[in-house]
């Protein structure tokens, strides 16, 4: 089959609620995809940080199919002997005491909303049903139902209702506006430290000081979201590093399974996990066997490979290359890392469709921004064979 009749049939029976560049991939490994007829492509994307690691690598291939031989799922109801030592593992690189696992990015921050909330009324002592966790403009989150409900982008949101209520919005990046929606019912902040979605947003310098500053003063949960800035795709373990921050709890996912199969989880303290007790909270695939298999595999990669220093300097690498770029219509390359935002004065579909032609696969978000975002095993020479394409693109539609 071809690319056109593999298209044709996702557009009649799967819903449309994507909106995919038309390349159909068969076959991928490192940072490189393969379609169904054969043409190569570098991926700029990376699954959206899930693949940090470099498509199909073969050190969390040969865990995933080995744990595959032995067992995948347990269940919660009984023991395995795959997740105590991911636990152990994501205690001795990160610090945080405890952890609480999930599958998908969604479900984790849902649960980081639920401890909260729970931790509000169990040892801050707010109000029944009154708990409040702000958040932040042009947050990013997930589309459950609830994370919608916070969601600024109507995009996300419209037709969605009812909301759920408790989550005060305030101005990224604002301090000021932080302070004034503070009150006796804030149970937790809840930021992205970069935001990714928006366009590889960075806050100001000193902004997340000051945020954490707030929530001591005032006895209130610091969340960082860092699903897709954490585990090297910002240029450090996390994106909260660059401001020697300690954030109450984090939540990860995405790069955690590597790209093999969805892992998540909520990393926090004893004190603050600890108001779950049994049956209050939990999911039949959360911290399965084969998740915890990859997921250690796949923290062993980052740490191994040194990814998150490749991230740091081929991250510096590429900016500098793409902010030599002269055209009109760029106005700001931003980013940490091998997280970049490409910003334009224009649409950029028509660029990402036409870097497609060239070889480069990468996505558009807020219409005008492109991320580039390629697996963290990125080489300094594929970064310039993919500025040469982008160049080219760039000045074709200038």
């Amino acid at each position: 089959m071809n690319t056109k009749e593999f298209i044709e049939i996702e557009n009649e029976y799967g819903a449309h609620n994507y909106h995919p560049l038309d390349v159909v991939i068969k076959e991928a490994k490192g940072v490189w995809v393969t379609d169904v007829e054969g043409n190569k492509f570098m991926d700029c994307l990376a699954a959206y940080s899930a693949v940090n690691q470099g498509h199909c690598h073969p050190k969390i291939m040969a865990a995933f199919v080995e744990q595959a031989k032995h067992v995948t799922l347990t269940s919660r109801a009984f023991r395995n002997d795959q997740l105590p030592l991911l636990y152990k593992e994501l205690h001795d690189l990160t610090g945080y005491e405890m952890t609480l696992p999930m599958n998908s990015g969604a479900e984790a921050v849902e649960t980081a909303v639920k401890t909260a909330r729970k931790w509000g009324y169990q040892v801050k002592g707010i109000a029944k049903n009154k708990a409040e966790i702000i958040v932040a403009s042009d947050n990013f989150h997930g589309r459950t139902t609830t994370i919608v409900s916070f969601s600024t982008d109507e995009n996300a949101r419209a037709d969605f209702g009812p909301y759920t209520p408790g989550f005060p919005i305030v101005k990224y990046g604002d301090i000021d506006d932080l302070k004034a929606k503070i009150n006796e019912n804030t149970a937790a902040i809840m930021l992205e430290p970069i935001q990714g979605e928006a366009g590889i947003v960075v806050p100001p310098a000193g902004y997340l000081k000051a945020v954490e500053k707030l929530c001591k003063e005032n006895n209130i949960l610091f969340i960082c979201d860092e699903i897709q800035s954490g585990l090297g795709r910002s240029g450090r373990l996390f994106a909260y590093y660059y401001e020697d921050v300690r954030p109450d709890i984090v939540i990860i996912g995405k790069a955690l399974s590597g790209g093999f199969y969805p892992v998540s989880a909520v990393l926090s303290s004893k004190a603050i996990l600890g108001v779950f007790k049994p049956g209050e909270h939990g999911s039949t695939f959360g911290g399965n066997p084969l998740a915890a298999a990859v997921a250690r595999k796949s923290l062993q990669v980052i740490v191994e490979e040194k990814l998150v220093e490749k991230s740091a300097e081929n991250g510096e690498y590429f900016m500098d290359k793409l902010r030599a770029i002269d055209s009109p219509h760029i106005t700001e390359v931003r980013g940490r890392g091998l997280w970049i935002g490409f910003v334009l004065d224009t649409k950029a579909r028509p660029y990402c469709e036409n870097l497609m032609t060239e070889g480069i696969l990468c996505k558009e978000t807020h219409e005008n921004i492109i991320r580039f975002a390629p697996p963290l095993t990125i080489t300094k020479e594929e970064i310039d064979w993919a500025v040469e394409r982008i160049e080219k693109v760039v000045k074709a539609l200038d």
